[in-house]
């Protein structure tokens, strides 16, 4: 399978298909011939009197510094040594490759003036899983990721490193071990390289690919603990939902009912004393429903964004290349705020559910164990997922909301989206811990139910929990047990079954 880049239309999971290895990204000659086409117009504008940015002029604060033809190498060489300035620790290689993989679309789209040779040179680093290691602070998300993106690029020049494999090598090396010279690069080349919203993307992307499978495991976990409760299915009715038809609310509680469907727990008190269950437990459609409908706006925002040309200055013609902010990562950096504190919503409610388990009420002991006193049972977990929660909340600051000037001035207003992206990830991992907690005390608290059954699809997920983790009778070392089950959910094994609204 291949994807033509810079002719065909990137989603997410075709930006993770290629970066796996399930798809190849191909150019083909309706791609390169834009290339080559936006090349042939910077050539003639670097060989003009008149001052074009980017083209023949300093950057940032020193744009008003025109270059000679004779310095237009220089100039580009120095443009990405002095921004690679990243600090702190490298970011998966997997978020390397998706930069990459997006840049090369961008590249393609045939406003960038970059040469051919330097988009295929590109394309061989993805093909041979020559990752660049890229520090993971120090862009502020305008003029784009400056710094991570120079860091990316730099083995172009034969300066940086590479992850190969498990090891980082310098980019010196691993050209040499190829036969490759470093590239020598030519009137505005680097600028269309380090300008771009692809670290940010790259966060967005993954997190997405991430957060999709954990909002219908919250959905699970909901479930699994609501049979565990006794609770009612009347919240999740389709009527109900139809008088508030929001997106995400009316595919929450389908898959609520399509979760609990056949359920002997829930049908066995339809004519208990019960009016109603707290609000985490019926109000899964409203609260999972509205991470979805965030997720969604991400997810709409990033496959726009990674067709799209976020370099500058933007090449139009021989004689015009507008010097505009299609660099600015504000689009999404507010919208990745926004997913993130709906990914923290699906960790508070869980936690919610995790406290009602252990109070003792509806036929369940208190703690999940019958031997309390001798016995902590499942008490402190949930101070885990208690401690996650917070951070999660902690992390949800907008970092959209903030703005310092840099650049002497130049750059007044940036969107500080790098941060937005990581900390999105951050709540991610946090919630991969607080549902693998929930899914342990919604599989306890089955236990006590039998010999009534589940639905299928519970009993399934409950089957596989017991696989790896014994039901709990005496105390024991519990780390090892969420460990096991965090190690399920990040490998996405549990048995979500996705469905359309």
């Amino acid at each position: 399978m291949e994807f033509k880049y810079g002719i065909e239309q990137l989603t997410v999971d075709k930006v993770i298909e290629i970066a796996t290895g399930k798809c190849k990204g191909v150019l083909v000659e309706e791609a390169i011939k834009k290339v080559n086409d936006c090349r042939k117009k910077v050539e003639v504008m670097a060989q003009s009197d008149k001052a074009i940015y980017g083209v023949n002029t300093g950057f940032g604060p020193l744009c008003d510094t025109q270059i000679s033809p004779e310095e237009t190498s220089k100039l580009q060489e120095n443009l990405l040594l002095s921004h690679a300035v990243g600090v702190g620790n490298p970011i998966d290689r997997s978020l390397s490759k998706i930069m990459m993989i997006c840049k090369v679309q961008a590249l393609c789209q045939g406003f960038s003036g970059i040469r051919l040779a330097v988009v295929e040179r590109i394309l061989l680093f993805i093909e041979n899983d020559w990752l660049p290691v890229v520090p993971e602070q120090g862009s502020v998300g305008a003029s784009g990721d400056l710094a991570p993106l120079s860091h990316l690029f730099l083995p172009l020049l034969g300066e940086g490193e590479f992850w190969v494999e498990d090891k980082i090598v310098p980019a010196k090396e691993v050209l040499e071990n190829n036969n490759l010279t470093p590239i020598t690069f030519q009137a505005k080349e680097v600028l269309a390289l380090i300008n771009g919203t692809q670290f940010i993307l790259a966060h967005a992307i993954a997190g997405l690919k991430k957060m999709d499978y954990l909002l219908d495991l919250a959905d699970l976990a909901g479930a699994m603990s609501l049979e565990g409760f006794q609770g009612s299915v009347a919240p999740f009715k389709e009527e109900l939902h139809a008088i508030r038809p929001f997106k995400g609310n009316l595919e929450v509680a389908k898959r609520m009912r399509m979760l609990l469907e056949g359920s002997e727990n829930l049908a066995s008190h339809e004519d208990c004393e019960r009016v109603q269950d707290p609000y985490s437990m019926r109000c899964m459609p409203q609260v999972h429903g509205a991470s979805r409908n965030a997720f969604y706006h991400l997810k709409e925002l990033a496959e726009i964004e990674m067709n799209s040309v976020t370099d500058n200055p933007i090449v139009l013609s021989e004689t015009v290349a507008i010097s505009g902010g299609n660099f600015h990562g504000q689009p999404l950096a507010m919208a990745l705020d926004y997913a993130s504190i709906a990914a923290s919503e699906l960790g508070n409610i869980s936690d919610r559910r995790c406290y009602l388990l252990l109070e003792g009420k509806y036929g369940l002991p208190r703690l999940l164990t019958q031997k309390g006193g001798l016995n902590s049972g499942f008490m402190i977990p949930q101070y885990a997922t208690a401690a996650l929660t917070t951070e999660n909340k902690s992390l949800c600051f907008p970092a959209s909301a903030d703005s310092i000037p840099t650049s002497l001035g130049q750059e007044d207003h940036v969107s500080m989206g790098s941060i937005s992206g990581r900390k999105f990830n951050q709540i991610l991992e946090n919630i991969d811990k607080i549902l693998a907690i929930e899914l342990m005390y919604a599989a306890q608290a089955l236990d006590f139910r039998r010999p009534k059954k589940s639905s299928t699809i519970i009993e399934k997920n409950h089957q596989l929990i017991r696989s790896k983790v014994a039901k709990l009778e005496d105390d024991r070392l519990l780390k090892d047990d969420i460990n096991t089950l965090v190690t399920l959910v990040r490998n996405q094994a549990f048995f979500v079954k996705k469905i359309e609204a």
